[in-house]
């Protein structure tokens, strides 16, 4: 059986994962940035888009803020059986 030889071309140097212009740097451009940055750019929301976010939200959080305060009641109830 004959070996493989790995090719140093199917390596993927190319490939980032993370911005490596950083201030520090010997290679740090401050002019540079980068053309697909959407962080900057806020995003207008009608009222009603607003409140659907907000409803969607609560929604999301209701139920397991429902739970939590329906354990502490229940553990409250045994502890006051407990003491009482």
């Amino acid at each position: 059986m004959a070996k493989k030889n790995k090719k140093k071309d199917d390596l993927d140097t190319e490939t980032t994962f993370v911005d490596m212009n950083v201030e520090g740097f010997r290679w740090y451009d401050p002019h540079l940035k980068k053309n697909n940055d959407t962080r900057k750019h806020k995003q207008k929301l009608s009222r009603k888009e607003q409140w659907q976010l907000i409803r969607a939200a609560y929604a999301a959080y209701l139920p397991v803020f429902i739970i939590v305060i329906i354990v502490f009641a229940i553990m409250g109830l045994i502890a006051w059986l407990w003491v009482g």
